[in-house]
């Protein structure tokens, strides 16, 4: 029987990383040119014939950083990827990936519920901007991920647990049918670090936004982009990679901090998972509209508890929908500005809680039709339950703004 993977100590087991002197943490590499030692090595480098995997040699901070390239390799082990390289956005990271696979003609098959930002780049900018459609589905619906699938699609995309519904992929069947057309499966983990593992699940390309969780402050911008060596290197090509030539480059620095923050993910992960499901619980008990994926009343729940790492839990966002906009705003006045519960703020995995209503935030990108399509109700509110204040304290401010919510707005 084989040991399951674990993304904690696979990252622990890539972190052999010494600083210049010694140091238990890896150097920051600020330089954006390399030396060569003798003349003849340039050329060769600029041929492809030596780098960081062949001979540990580095030509421009655009192409490869030292600091930058040993991230990637802590998340690309996480990741159970071959390989790993940093972007200076998720969706830099994500851009890069299409147009690598898709540019110039090539078609991506979508799921109908995504990050606003990423459909907004499949459903607009890619098309006009770089002649890649895009057909979104239902991705639940494996008969009709296949029927679109039938066109020739280069890419099947998806978030692993999606953006701000919570519906969770079945990977593995989703693999299934972008391999049977010779397609790759990308798939965006950044709402499931540690708990999902799809490379293990068959995906192809793994991306994050690592702004949110991995990074943990709300303080840097930044993507990972995970995969076989081979895809990595074509997108560093020095002729044709999305990565090398469109420059979204990640800074040296924003690579050091995210570093040193990386092994305390499991421990973050699990503790966000924990609170998420006491808040769900409860407000379930109290015949609220509330969908996270750790309640059995999920209607994804099976699925999703088949394809985690167990550990680390079901995450740490769930979604109160309660019922129109008007009461969804009455409710986030009252937790930020009377209880201190969180702020109303875009993004998600901070160490305090976010909270947005999604229709009109995060998801704004998306059409009315494309919303309704998504099952992105106007009175939907999104929680990125956070690790400050105790839990009976929060619950307490979560009671009575619910309460305000209702007396004000019924």
């Amino acid at each position: 029987m084989s040991t399951p993977f674990d993304p904690q100590q696979a990252m622990a087991d890539a972190r052999h990383e010494f600083g210049e002197h010694g140091g238990v943490n890896m150097s920051i590499e600020a330089s954006t040119t390399f030396t060569v030692m003798t003349p003849d090595m340039m050329p060769e480098i600029f041929e492809g014939l030596h780098g960081p995997d062949d001979g540990g040699c580095y030509l421009y901070g655009r192409h490869f950083n030292p600091t930058v390239y040993v991230l990637g390799r802590m998340v690309a082990a996480m990741e159970c990827a071959e390989a790993g390289y940093c972007a200076a956005s998720g969706l830099a990271a994500i851009a890069a990936v299409i147009i690598q696979r898709c540019g110039g003609g090539g078609t991506v098959v979508s799921s109908n519920t995504l990050y606003g930002g990423t459909w907004a780049l499949l459903s607009e900018y890619l098309p006009k901007n770089c002649n890649v459609q895009t057909s979104f589905v239902d991705i639940q619906d494996l008969d009709a991920v296949e029927d679109a699938m039938k066109n020739g699609a280069k890419i099947l995309y998806t978030e692993s647990l999606s953006n701000p519904t919570l519906r969770a992929a079945n990977i593995p069947a989703l693999a299934e049918i972008a391999h049977k057309y010779d397609a790759m499966l990308v798939v965006d983990n950044t709402f499931t670090p540690m708990m999902v593992s799809p490379m293990q699940l068959g995906a192809d390309v793994v991306v994050h936004s690592a702004t949110k969780f991995l990074s943990g402050a709300s303080d840097v911008i930044a993507g990972v982009i995970c995969a076989s060596q081979e895809f990595i290197n074509e997108l560093m090509d020095l002729h044709l990679g999305s990565l090398m030539l469109l420059g979204p480059t990640m800074d040296p620095l924003v690579a050091f901090r995210l570093s040193l923050r990386l092994p305390h993910l499991a421990a973050r992960m699990k503790e966000h998972s924990y609170r998420a499901m006491e808040f769900a619980r409860r407000l379930q008990k109290m015949d609220l509209d509330v969908t996270y994926p750790g309640l059995e009343s999920h209607q994804d729940h099976a699925l999703f508890t088949s394809q985690l790492n167990q550990e680390y839990g079901y995450g740490g966002l769930f979604t109160l929908d309660m019922g129109s906009e008007k009461k969804a705003f009455a409710l986030l006045n009252h937790l930020q500005n009377e209880g201190q519960f969180g702020y109303m703020a875009v993004s998600l995995g901070y160490f305090d809680t976010l909270m947005s209503c999604s229709g009109a935030s995060t998801s704004s990108e998306l059409s009315e039709e494309a919303l309704q399509e998504a099952g992105i109700s106007p009175g939907l509110v999104r929680f990125s339950i956070g690790l400050t204040g105790g839990i009976e304290q929060r619950w307490k401010q979560m009671e009575e703004a619910i309460s305000h919510a209702n007396s004000v707005c019924c």
